[in-house]
């Protein structure tokens, strides 16, 4: 990610929080908007275009949808459109991330959208058949979203439906598990805490999690909520992940570390 990239998230969050609570259906019309910028190299290249000024950019905006989405997502959008971006790609990335958020700020409380992904995370990787519906690019997009709304209909907030949807419509070359992980910490640090996975061979007493959960929060500085995962093949030991972070203190990682070494 570049530094101009970087600057433009930074950007969008503190025109999110400007904006103050928003409605599903902003996040919903800024996912759409996602897909057919992502379906028009030409339009993604006019709204990155370094050439332009402001005054345009959001003209082109209005121009193209501003009858069709809602003006504070309209809001949004032109300020995605005026900030500077390392790449057009980068920019696709960022208008699906600021619907994420906007996703994450509309959900009642106590409604965990992270946590509604990450199970939906788990039921993929647990059926190859479902990841292989989800996922294939030989399924039509209608089929993958009647799943979506099969799976989750009734059983799921209106969020991660949404979300769920999304990703499947435009999934940007990614496996549909990898998307849902990186849509579920856009959501958690919208919400203020990191997402924690933790694997163990046997599920953790919750003595175990508390104390796990205290190091975590003092080293991140952040509060952190843990999904688990209890995987026998990992033998003992705790392995945790945090974004692209892990820490990795299974036996099996000890084992294959030491085999490893036995090698060389």
């Amino acid at each position: 990610m570049g530094s101009a990239t970087r600057g433009a998230l930074a950007d969008m969050r503190a025109a999110l929080a400007e904006l103050g609570r928003a409605e599903l259906t902003v996040a919903e019309d800024l996912l759409a908007v996602g897909r057919v910028v992502g379906a028009s190299s030409q339009l993604r290249s006019a709204l990155t275009d370094t050439e332009a000024d402001a005054a345009q950019k959001r003209a082109l905006v209005e121009a193209v949808f501003g009858p069709k989405i809602t003006r504070a997502a309209a809001s949004l959008l032109s300020a995605a459109a005026t900030a500077r971006w390392s790449s057009g790609d980068d920019f696709l990335a960022g208008i699906e991330e600021l619907g994420y958020r906007v996703a994450a700020e509309s959900a009642p409380e106590g409604v965990q959208v992270d946590a509604e992904l990450f199970t939906v995370e788990q039921a993929v990787a647990s059926d190859d058949e479902l990841e292989l519906a989800l996922g294939s690019k030989l399924s039509p997009t209608a089929s993958k979203t009647q799943i979506v709304d099969r799976l989750l209909g009734g059983k799921a907030a209106p969020q991660t439906v949404a979300i769920v949807r999304h990703l499947v419509e435009q999934p940007r070359g990614r496996r549909i598990g990898e998307a849902l992980r990186h849509a579920a910490s856009v959501v958690a640090d919208q919400r203020g805490f990191d997402v924690a996975t933790v694997t163990t061979a046997v599920p953790l007493t919750p003595e175990q999690l508390a104390r796990l959960q205290q190091g975590l929060a003092a080293q991140t500085g952040r509060r952190v909520r843990f999904d688990t995962i209890v995987d026998p093949a990992v033998l003992g030991g705790v392995r945790v992940q945090i974004g692209d972070d892990v820490i990795d203190g299974s036996v099996a990682s000890r084992l294959s570390s030491l085999r490893q070494k036995l090698a060389g």
